[in-house]
């Protein structure tokens, strides 16, 4: 997972793979979601992203993971 900020237009975008989108799904008026042909969210794009979000907060997360979801999922 990648963010990237714009802070010129204030755009958001996560990244959450490497393929390119096919599509895009508009959730809400300035909130997008980049989809494959299956379906698949690989990326989030907010605008107005200030107005709608802490942008600090989100270019400096924390991320906590369930170890017990994890490992059902590897195994």
């Amino acid at each position: 997972m990648k963010i990237y900020y714009d802070k010129k237009v204030d755009a958001l975008y996560i990244k959450l793979g490497t393929k390119s989108p096919d599509g895009v799904v508009e959730l809400s008026e300035g909130i997008n979601l980049d989809t494959t042909t299956k379906g698949k969210i690989i990326g989030i794009e907010i605008l107005n992203a200030s107005k709608r979000i802490d942008i600090t907060t989100i270019l400096s997360y924390q991320l906590e993971l369930d170890k017990k979801v994890l490992s059902q999922r590897v195994a």
